[in-house]
């Protein structure tokens, strides 16, 4: 029990050393790669919904891409 006490004490000391201007930039960081990752799931979707209305893929096709795709993305 000291031992994680000790352990968790020292973790609280770390995290409280680092300056605002870390986590800032570690949210935009976040916040940056979050939104490429959708905005390359749209574009996937855009791909897929073009496939399909050029007679590229089938319907079975299109709804198995397309449902996918919504599992991957983050805002569903």
């Amino acid at each position: 029990m000291r031992i994680l006490t000790f352990v968790l004490v020292l973790l609280g000391i770390t995290i409280v050393g680092c300056s605002g201007k870390f986590w800032g930039g570690a949210a935009t960081g976040a916040l940056g790669a979050g939104g490429g990752y959708e905005y390359n799931l749209h574009r996937q979707m855009e791909k897929v919904e073009d496939d399909y209305k050029a007679g590229r893929i089938t319907e079975q096709e299109y709804k198995i891409r397309k449902d996918q795709i919504q599992k991957d993305s983050l805002l569903q």
